[in-house]
């Protein structure tokens, strides 16, 4: 193991013996904030000074074993013994090294899914509510709930836009690297020659917001305009000014919800996801930084990049950014998403790794 890997590993080491010592401190529950600061910290490194005192044992057991070489009647069961643990050594440090990954604060957050027709008219909002169904029918097989924010649906179907948050443990980490765009290869059901037509949509993924902690909503940072609800609703959706549109003013961000019949809901909605677009801005930004100084193999989560590729006639999907082509274009578009969002996760956490031994 890298010299400074094992250095990282003394600290965390002497920060857990600090740790322990001072949750046993008679006073620590006097500062109820602090104290659950300290047992969360103590929760996540305990698991690897625990891996790090079995790679020090095995680096032991070696030791040990080399010492018995010299004895004829002993050389066989030191040298397996000395397989063994350098073995035990090498699983031990490739579990230390996922264990040292920076953690996504976000990753177990609700997310906000933002879907937009882009190219292609009628077919791109076709397309965005395959998309929305696709997302839906994943969010099934997590046991996470869907729950509408809002939509503008197209005449012959679909979707022009729409925003749902998905509520459930781990969403964010599962699909924040579906934010970019989705282009479409198919032919149309309008199409009477036949021909394939290529339209696209844009996704977005943002984590949901604590609003106090995350984000800082400055009531003069805000225009609210209130207005009568348009679509179906009956007679009450056109006698009330029950939908809502905020105006950020410092960045030009603006949110509309009318799903409601409550103004008051409306509005909390419209709040929760113009804090996640701020937050969501925020963290593009810190991204595009970290991409400027070293290549991100996921991408940078710009709207306007191209991240996969959905061609219908030959029942494949490319993603462009791991050159991971799947034939399994019917499963994937009812939800199966798992080898597609594992080859993800997988390309990241090895970009990470590659940054942690630099």
């Amino acid at each position: 193991m890298k010299p400074s890997l094992l250095n990282k590993l003394a600290q965390i080491t002497e920060r857990l013996d600090e740790l322990n010592r001072l949750l046993a401190s008679e006073h620590v529950t006097s500062d109820l904030d602090n104290y659950r600061k300290l047992t969360r910290e103590h929760a996540d490194i305990t698991p690897v000074v625990a891996l790090y005192r079995a790679y020090d044992q095995a680096e032991s057991d070696i030791a040990s074993a080399q010492a018995m070489l010299s004895d004829p009647e002993m050389k066989a069961l030191a040298e397996d013994e000395i397989v063994a643990a350098r073995a035990r050594q090498q699983q031990l440090e490739i579990e230390l090294q996922t264990e040292l990954l920076p953690k996504d604060p976000n990753d177990e957050r609700n997310i906000f899914l933002e879907i937009r027709a882009g190219t292609g008219g009628d077919e791109s909002a076709l397309f965005a509510g395959d998309l929305f169904r696709m997302y839906s029918r994943h969010a099934e097989r997590q046991r996470w709930r869907v729950e509408l924010i809002s939509e503008n649906a197209s005449e012959l179907g679909g979707y022009k836009e729409i925003i749902v948050k998905i509520i459930g443990r781990g969403a964010y980490s599962r699909l924040k690297f579906e934010s970019g765009g989705h282009r479409v290869q198919r032919v149309p059901a309008t199409e009477t020659q036949g021909r394939i037509h290529t339209s696209a949509c844009t996704v977005a993924v943002m984590p949901e917001a604590d609003e106090i902690a995350d984000v800082n909503l400055n009531p003069a940072d805000l225009r609210i305009d209130t207005y009568r609800a348009s679509g179906a609703g009956g007679q009450h959706i056109n006698k009330t000014d029950s939908a809502v549109r905020i105006t950020h003013l410092p960045t030009g961000i603006v949110v509309e919800c009318q799903d409601d019949r409550s103004q008051h809901k409306n509005k909390a909605q419209a709040l929760s996801v113009l804090a996640a677009r701020i937050k969501d801005k925020q963290l593009r930004e810190v991204a595009a930084k970290e991409a400027a100084t070293r290549k991100s193999l996921i991408g940078s989560g710009d709207r306007s990049e191209r991240i996969r590729t959905y061609n219908f006639p030959q029942g494949r999907i490319t993603d462009h950014r791991i050159n991971l082509t799947l034939y399994k274009i019917d499963a994937i578009m009812d939800g199966d998403l798992d080898e597609l969002l594992g080859a993800l996760a997988s390309e990241h956490q090895a970009e990470l790794l590659a940054a942690l031994g630099e």
